[in-house]
């Protein structure tokens, strides 16, 4: 088996994976109208109780999933507004769409946020909010809270994505600089019932996380908040009046996001109706039926991504050499989410620079190839997904006067691979569970 069919062979277990996270395919897997119910997963709501039908929500699937809603409800929907990010959107009849920023919120997320909260404001408790969430909704579903602006909440989310923050940690402190994260538009929509569908992106599905968990409980402090700041030495970084947040709210002086048990919580739910395993699952199948050995090595890959390509590549090269832990033909898969902690002025992103840390480590090992990719379809602040690496990278990339390290040292991934023509591009996906590694070993 050449390198070439390899890489074709990576690029189709990738994109079966996917496939499998269609927001379409998993809203219609969830939700249905049938014998006078609305059904949403195990709950059943009978239609003549609905007084009113809205639908609110926010992340890089949310339009697919609203189109998906728009098919199955048609004008059932009495109203609705999602935010999703710049080039994502689609056409939909009953729902107001704004497109906004991501990672870094903008203005046009602010005037989409203010309108779901006046589309939830004085709701009879006879009314049901559907909610749609998916990955990307923490940054394109801001309302600054009271005092605060949506530059110095760009700034901040800047400096948590340099500093190497997780996505949990990130998150905490984006609920608390919010006026609709972290539980809150769960209160805005009370007396009526709130039901979301989330497309999770987050390792494990926790729900207060997800999209900054906006209808579910929230676990975390303004303490928390601080003690983040601390281990990441941001402190002085922070824009003055965020700091002063955190520090007087963390005093008592403003109310903590809610909590579990909160009245608002009483009629809200959250199913999660797709996550990274079934992007796993199907690019498992996908391997298998190309006659490959598959191991799943995890869906919880994280920590810095050179060093998630370190352990990806030792198994590769345990594979090639001894057949162990899984026989050749081979595929390793893993899923999650890794970080990257800046210390350059280059482009890329987590996946991208995966590959390349991968590729330093497979200089001379002709039988391996591996693919990082972003199911959304975007790796950082670019346009490609991610990118393939193998044996040959850098030797090809020596001929071309490329020097990798130097590039890695930079955070230099993408002008690396884009001459090596070696970018997976996939353009958006309209869906978001998180990445996926496919190893193969010949």
């Amino acid at each position: 088996m050449d390198a070439a069919l390899r890489r074709a062979h990576a690029r189709a277990i990738f994109d079966a994976g996917v496939a499998a996270g269609d927001p379409a395919r998993c809203v219609h897997q969830a939700l249905a109208v049938a014998g006078g119910e609305l059904r949403c997963g195990p709950l059943r709501f009978p239609l003549d109780t609905i007084s009113s039908l809205r639908l609110v929500g926010a992340g890089k699937a949310t339009a697919a999933m609203a189109a998906a809603a728009e098919a199955i409800l048609g004008d059932r929907i009495e109203c609705g507004a999602i935010n999703t990010k710049y080039g994502h959107a689609l056409p939909l009849a009953r729902v107001e769409s704004f497109e906004a920023g991501h990672p870094v919120p903008d203005q046009a997320g602010v005037a989409g946020a203010r309108r779901q909260l006046a589309l939830l404001a004085g709701l009879a408790p006879s009314a049901l909010v559907l909610g749609l969430f998916s990955g990307g909704g923490s940054a394109l579903l801001p309302a600054p809270a009271a005092g605060l602006t949506l530059a110095e909440k760009q700034e901040t989310t800047r400096l948590l994505l340099a500093c190497g923050a997780t996505i949990d940690e990130i998150n905490a402190l984006r609920k608390h600089l919010s006026a609709i994260k972290g539980g809150l538009l769960a209160r805005a929509a009370a007396p009526a019932r709130i039901v979301a569908l989330v497309l999770s992106d987050v390792i494990g599905d926790p729900l207060d996380t997800i999209a900054s968990g906006p209808t579910h409980p929230d676990a975390t402090t303004f303490g928390d908040c601080l003690a983040i700041v601390e281990r990441y030495d941001l402190r002085r970084q922070l824009p003055a009046p965020v700091r002063q947040h955190l520090e007087a709210s963390a005093r008592g002086e403003r109310p903590e996001t809610p909590k579990p048990g909160d009245p608002c919580f009483a009629r809200a739910e959250s199913l999660v109706i797709g996550n990274s395993r079934l992007a796993i699952d199907a690019a498992a199948h996908k391997a298998s039926a190309l006659g490959y050995e598959v191991l799943v090595l995890t869906s919880r890959l994280q920590g810095e991504a050179r060093q998630a390509a370190a352990a990806l590549v030792s198994i590769a090269q345990e594979t090639a050499e001894a057949d162990r832990p899984i026989a050749r033909p081979a595929c390793l898969i893993a899923g999650g989410e890794t970080t990257v902690t800046l210390r350059g002025d280059g482009k890329g992103g987590r996946n991208q620079e995966l590959a390349l840390a991968a590729a330093l480590q497979l200089d001379g090992w002709p039988a391996i190839t591996l693919l990082s990719g972003g199911t959304d379809g975007t790796d950082g602040p670019t346009d490609a997904a991610g990118a393939l690496a193998d044996g040959q990278t850098l030797s090809r990339a020596r001929a071309e006067g490329l020097n990798a390290r130097a590039f890695l040292d930079r955070h230099d991934s993408y002008p690396f691979f884009a001459a090596l023509d070696d970018l997976v591009i996939t353009g958006p996906t309209g869906t978001n569970v998180m990445d996926l590694q496919i190893v193969l070993i010949a």
